[in-house]
């Protein structure tokens, strides 16, 4: 299964994959070569197909935990100052994605979208320390029964262009359900209450919808 975000590049990429196959085997005489430039296509193409995979991970919801929003590996488990929408400290769990990894961001909880709201900015390595505030990024808040606000953040890698988020202020989401894409490497953080339980570790790898990054 396929994300929808990835829709027009896999088309844009089979036809390309296709057409490279015929010039490759129509212009190119030596068999080694020709037999080269298959696999080297048939890479990139299978790239970006393992790129917008998007597994079935359906789960019930559960506002007693927070599930991780996306695939990869926590890098950051600190308190820290936030400063666009609570102004205070807050916990950060931050998760970064490879561009091997699934880039489906889903909600990590069930609540009210409280703020949405993205921000243009620069392309730094996602485990950059300034890449949190200075990367292009879209900032999430939701309210949720148990947690109270809890924050998310999408930020844009080196190799991001493009981040896509789904969260409307003044709407409810569902823990589990799609929340956005970010396209080829990324980092997302989630900014908790001071004193929620961690459930994670740093270096643990994360797997969206599975893993419990905190509880209540």
């Amino acid at each position: 299964m396929f994300h929808k975000e990835g829709y027009k590049i896999i088309l844009i990429a089979t036809i390309s994959f296709i057409v490279g196959l015929f010039l490759v085997d129509k212009f190119v005489e030596l068999s080694w070569l020709r037999l080269a430039l298959h696999l080297v296509l048939l890479f990139f193409y299978v790239m970006i197909l393992q790129f917008f995979r998007n597994p079935n991970r359906s789960i019930a919801p559960d506002d007693n935990q927070i599930v991780a929003p996306v695939d990869g590996k926590v890098v950051v488990i600190e308190e820290v100052y936030e400063a666009e929408y609570f102004k205070d400290k807050r916990l950060q769990v931050s998760i970064f994605m490879s561009p091997i990894n699934v880039h489906v961001t889903r909600y990590g909880l069930s609540g009210l979208v409280k703020y949405s709201k993205y921000h243009p900015g620069k392309y730094l390595v996602a485990w950059h320390p300034k890449a949190s505030t200075e990367n292009e990024r879209t900032t999430v808040v939701i309210e949720n029964k148990v947690f109270g606000e809890v924050m998310y953040r999408q930020i844009a890698g080196a190799l991001a262009k493009r981040i896509v988020n789904y969260a409307e202020e003044g709407t409810e989401v569902v823990q589990g359900t799609d929340a956005g894409f970010i396209k080829f490497g990324s980092r997302v953080d989630v900014y908790l209450p001071l004193g929620t339980k961690v459930n994670v570790k740093l270096q643990e790898k994360a797997v969206g919808n599975k893993t419990i990054i905190a509880l209540a």
